[in-house]
């Protein structure tokens, strides 16, 4: 569905300025943004994808992987076609790059923010997962189905490469209770040759969404040979904990996927490698994804108690009261029950 976007102007000559991503795109008539999915009709910025769901699930919340943030509940997961990166990995790369593929197309399934909203309360969820590909990209879909949602009673989450303005991201402020962050790396060339992006815009998000009050998660998917070098690894852990130290840290195995095939599946021993890293430089939650058989339970940083065991996605065993560990009275950051 085609709807008249949000958080843009007009420009001389017909042009239109969008201010939705820190690509900050100045789009001509009858052409799109990097997105693929916002384009200048007539002088005037539309969004093409409202509405228009490629993907909708629910979800475990540990799978975005959100782990602090209602440990155990269910997220109604949704997406529409494109994304603001181009990342030659991307596991999803069959719905966010679908616009800018030959023959690709940005057609979904109607899915309008009031039935969004009635089928995750029908399903039991905690909250509405904005994923999968980019929300920044469907903004104008995730903002009003995240103020539908607040009025239920659900909260809302976005999964998000984090390229998006800090306009943005103070209009959906007053909806947006958590986010995970992928922080893909620690060089801005990095970013450029695997993205087409920057890094700054990406970490003042993250400065800023704690600085609002949004919950934050980061995950960095560590990829052999692109930046799994330790003083890169080290200078993230750095980063987050200069952010908040209790930013919990998911360190995500890489597979080959898509374009980037070159590069073999990480070595557990460089997840644990990394995951030391981040420990010496002060983050007090690291979790170690997409390796068989490891641990990902949440230990209290002040006596090491287990305060939630998790089998997979599955939470097998929550000893939390009122937020604080039964061990020491510790109290865990977060968002829970």
């Amino acid at each position: 569905m085609t709807r008249e976007a949000m958080l843009w102007k007009p420009l001389e000559g017909g042009q239109a300025g969008c201010g939705l991503c820190a690509h900050r795109c100045v789009i001509a008539p009858g052409k799109q943004g990097i997105c693929g999915v916002r384009e200048n009709r007539g002088g005037r910025l539309q969004t093409l994808v409202y509405g228009e769901v490629v993907a909708a699930h629910v979800d475990p919340i540990e799978k975005k992987p959100l782990y602090h943030f209602y440990p155990g509940s269910k997220a109604l997961s949704i997406a529409t076609p494109g994304c603001n990166f181009r990342c030659g990995f991307c596991q999803n790369w069959e719905i966010s790059q679908a616009p800018r593929r030959k023959g690709g197309g940005i057609a979904g399934e109607p899915f309008a923010p009031e039935d969004v909203v009635r089928a995750a309360l029908d399903q039991g969820c905690r909250s509405i997962s904005y994923t999968y590909t980019e929300p920044t990209i469907f903004f104008e879909y995730a903002f009003d189905t995240a103020r539908l949602a607040r009025e239920a009673g659900l909260l809302n989450n976005f999964v998000t490469n984090g390229y998006m303005t800090a306009e943005a991201l103070e209009t959906i402020r007053p909806y947006l209770d958590a986010a995970n962050v992928d922080l893909k790396a620690f060089k801005d060339e990095t970013y450029k040759k695997i993205c087409g992006a920057r890094l700054e815009p990406v970490l003042e998000t993250i400065r800023l969404m704690r600085r609002l009050g949004i919950w934050v998660e980061v995950t960095t998917l560590v990829v052999p040979d692109l930046n799994d070098g330790g003083e890169e690894l080290a200078a993230i852990a750095r980063f987050v904990v200069s952010v908040d130290p209790d930013i919990p840290w998911h360190l995500s195995r890489f597979h080959p996927d898509y374009e980037y095939t070159q590069a073999p599946p990480t070595p557990a021993a460089t997840l644990g490698a990394a995951a030391e890293a981040g420990r010496r430089e002060g983050l007090r939650h690291i979790y170690i994804g997409n390796v068989p058989g490891e641990s990902e339970d949440t230990l209290c940083a002040t006596c090491g108690f287990v305060l939630i065991r998790r089998r997979g996605f599955l939470v097998v065993g929550n000893a939390l009261r009122e937020s604080r560990c039964p061990s020491c009275g510790a109290v865990l950051a977060g968002l829970f029950d």
